[in-house]
């Protein structure tokens, strides 16, 4: 075997080797929900207490939309197991005639504070 055909099938099994390494794949992967949690939020819902403020929200990047119509729902903080957890965003199925209003907090007259769930209204 000449010296320079060693060469070339060392470069080629090296390169082979290197390009077996490298996959492609899309950054992060955007949150779903079911679409039949979308039912208008008419029921009656009692706020969640919590002793302490919550922090600041996450700064989320909102990934690229999955299908036409589909409207991004931002995370919240929830009080759970007496801390907060951070509930991330997601795409739901838009409603004609509806929009998304957000979670929010809000200071109790006595202290502490109380959570109020996020929902379609019209």
């Amino acid at each position: 075997m000449f010296p320079h055909s060693r060469l070339w099938l060392a470069g080629a099994a090296l390169s082979a080797v290197t390009l077996t390494g490298c996959i492609v794949a899309p950054v992060g992967q955007p949150y779903y929900s079911d679409p039949y949690s979308n039912i208008p939020d008419t029921q009656a819902y009692a706020p969640v207490y919590a002793p302490i403020a919550p922090p600041a929200p996450y700064v989320e990047t909102i990934p690229v939309a999955p299908y036409l119509g589909a409207v991004w729902i931002g995370g919240f903080w929830n009080w759970s197991g007496g801390r907060h957890t951070w509930v991330p965003g997601r795409y739901e199925h838009g409603r004609p005639g509806y929009h998304w209003q957000p979670q929010r907090w809000d200071r109790g007259p006595r202290g502490g504070w109380y959570s109020h769930r996020g929902g379609w209204r019209r």
